[in-house]
């Protein structure tokens, strides 16, 4: 049975409120060594990503004042959640057709139970790959004892 994303996502996420300024948020991110952070309603609920490219693409690049600009006023993209219950082929799936590299991973009732990204998928990937592109030696040691 595949794995599911609730078993393998980061719980530790960090999250901003909507009305968060982009220098609190910026702030944040360089406290916690982060690239992201899911936007959460006064619920839990997430209602958006920041990232550190949004960041320099919307307010550096263009000039605005990170204290005078609210975080959700420079997110573009549409949030991409997925199930806790998801197989990692299917979130997977949902990053590659949606152009994203992290998703918030929610539960039934839509509450933030952690982060997946795409770094967090390579490394549940590599293991399995290690072990396919070891088969052909681990065949020959085991047939150089069976047949000495």
């Amino acid at each position: 049975m595949e794995e599911r994303i609730g078993n393998c996502c980061v719980r530790d996420v960090t999250t901003v409120a909507s009305g968060a300024t982009v220098a609190e948020a910026s702030t944040l991110m360089r406290q916690k060594h982060i690239g992201a952070l899911v936007i959460v309603d006064s619920g839990g609920k997430p209602v958006g990503m920041l990232t550190d490219r949004d960041i320099v693409i919307e307010v550096v690049a263009t000039g605005l004042a990170p204290e005078a600009v609210k975080v959700s006023e420079i997110v573009q993209r549409q949030l991409v959640p997925v199930s806790a219950e998801a197989t990692l082929a299917e979130a997977v799936r949902l990053m590659s057709v949606n152009g994203v590299r992290r998703m918030p991973v929610v539960d039934a009732g839509g509450r933030l139970v952690g982060i997946i990204s795409l770094d967090d998928v390579l490394r549940h990937l590599v293991g399995p790959l290690v072990a396919v592109a070891d088969l052909a030696a681990r065949e020959r040691r085991y047939e150089s004892v069976a047949r000495p």
